[in-house]
C-alpha cells in the first residue's frame, strides 16, 4: 500500500481510484474511509443474489471482539448479505485496532476511521445519544456496514465471475472507479493486499454457524439459545408489559444477554426477515408438513437478523441475535411456534415441563 517500501511512514497519500486514503504506523497498515465517486445511484445496501458467492457473513465468534462493540458489529452486519458481522469485525480491527478514540495521522477518527468529508455523508445518530460522531461506536460501525453495502451494490455488476464481497473491498480501498475500470479487480498492490488482509482476518471473527445439531430426546425442536435459560414469561393469557392490555402471549421469552445467537429450531426455509412493529426484527422459518400440519416458528425483538428470505437453514443455525427491538422492555429471546397458522405452546415442542 502506498509504496511504503516495507518501512513505516507516518504520511498519508491517496491510493490509485481515490476510495481510501492509506497510512502505516510501524509497519501495519491500514485503510481509511475518504471520499468516493459513485459511478452509479448510491443506496445503502443491496439485495440478494443467490448467484453470486459470499463469504463472512456467518455467525460471528463474538469471544474476539469485545464484549460492548458485539451488539452493534451484529447490528451492522446484518444490513446486507453480503457484508457480514465477521467482515465488519475485521475492518475495524485493521482500521483501529479497536480504539474508539483513533486518529490516523492523516485525520480519520473513531474505530471505523472515516475521513471527516466522507463521515458527512454516511454518519447517523444510531445510537440515539443526541449526536452523530465517529467516535461513538453505535454511530461509526453502523456508517461503516451502510457504506461497506453501498460499496457492494455497486459493484455487482462487475461480480459476474468473481467473488462479491472481494471487489466490494478492492472498491472500499481503491474506489468502485477502479473496478469499472479494469471491468473487475484492480491491479493494484495496494489493493490485492488490503483484500487479502482483510479476508485473512474474517477467519478469526467468523464460526461455524451451528448447522446440523441434534435435537435432544423428548423434543421435536432445540432450544433457540443455546444452554438452559430461564423461562421469563411462558406462552398464555398475562397484562402486556408495554400495551398494559390483557391478552395472549403468543410465545415463550427466555432470558438471554443481548447480543447472544437466536438458532433456528428445526431445519426450514426463511419465509420473513425483516422488521415488524411490535416483534422489531424478525425472523418466521417454515419447517414444511408434520403429522399433516403446517409448522413454523418465529423469532422476535433481535438486535441483528443474520437470514434472508428464501435462505435455507440448518437446525441450530444462528439467525439473528437477541435485542429488545419492537413492543420490548429489555433483552430477551421470544419464540413461537405456528401451527396451520395458529399460535400454540412451544413448551411441549422444546420439552419443557409447566
Amino acid at each position: 500500500m502506498c509504496a511504503t517500501q516495507g518501512s513505516a511512514s507516518t504520511g498519508g497519500c491517496m491510493s490509485r481510484g481515490g476510495g481510501a486514503v492509506a497510512w502505516a504506523i510501524g509497519g501495519a497498515v491500514a485503510v481509511v474511509f475518504a471520499p468516493v465517486v459513485l459511478f452509479m445511484g448510491m443506496a445503502g445496501g443491496g439485495g440478494d443474489d443467490p448467484d453470486l458467492p459470499t463469504e463472512g457473513n456467518g455467525s460471528l465468534n463474538s469471544k474476539q471482539v469485545p464484549a460492548e462493540y458485539v451488539p452493534w458489529v451484529l447490528k451492522s452486519g446484518a444490513q446486507c448479505p453480503e457484508i457480514g458481522p465477521a467482515v465488519i469485525a475485521a475492518q475495524i480491527e485493521a482500521e483501529s485496532g479497536w480504539n474508539p478514540k483513533a486518529v490516523s495521522p492523516v485525520g480519520a477518527e473513531g474505530l471505523s476511521q472515516f475521513m471527516p468529508g466522507t463521515w458527512k455523508t454516511w454518519g447517523r445518530d444510531d445510537d440515539h445519544s443526541g449526536s452523530i460522531s465517529p467516535y461513538d461506536a453505535g454511530d461509526a460501525i453502523m456508517a461503516q456496514g451502510r457504506y461497506d453495502c453501498a460499496l457492494a451494490k455497486q459493484i455487482k455488476p462487475y461480480a459476474k465471475s468473481g467473488n462479491v464481497l472481494d471487489l466490494a473491498l478492492a472498491a472500499y480501498n481503491a474506489g468502485p472507479g477502479a473496478v469499472q475500470k479494469y471491468g473487475g479487480m484492480p491491479p493494484y498492490d495496494e489493493t490485492t493486499a488490503y483484500v487479502a488482509r482483510i479476508k485473512s482476518l474474517i477467519a478469526k471473527y467468523e464460526q461455524a454457524t451451528g448447522g446440523g445439531a441434534e435435537i435432544p430426546a423428548g423434543q421435536k425442536m432445540a432450544m433457540p439459545v443455546r444452554g438452559n435459560p430461564p423461562v421469563t414469561s411462558p406462552y398464555g393469557m398475562r397484562m402486556h408489559p408495554t400495551l398494559h392490555v390483557r391478552k395472549l402471549h403468543t410465545g415463550i421469552d427466555f432470558g438471554a444477554p443481548m447480543g447472544t445467537p437466536m438458532r433456528a429450531a428445526l431445519k426450514g426455509k426463511v419465509t420473513f426477515a425483516g422488521w415488524s412493529t411490535g416483534y422489531g426484527n424478525r425472523v418466521v422459518i417454515s419447517h414444511g408438513t408434520m403429522d399433516g400440519k403446517k409448522v413454523s416458528t418465529t423469532y422476535n425483538h433481535m438486535s441483528a437478523i443474520n437470514v434472508h428470505v428464501g435462505q435455507e437453514v440448518n437446525t441450530g443455525e444462528q439467525v439473528g441475535a437477541v435485542g429488545s427491538t419492537g413492543f420490548s422492555t429489555g433483552a430477551h429471546c421470544h419464540f413461537e411456534v405456528q401451527v396451520n397458522g395458529n399460535y400454540v405452546d412451544p413448551a411441549p415442542w422444546l420439552g419443557l415441563k409447566k
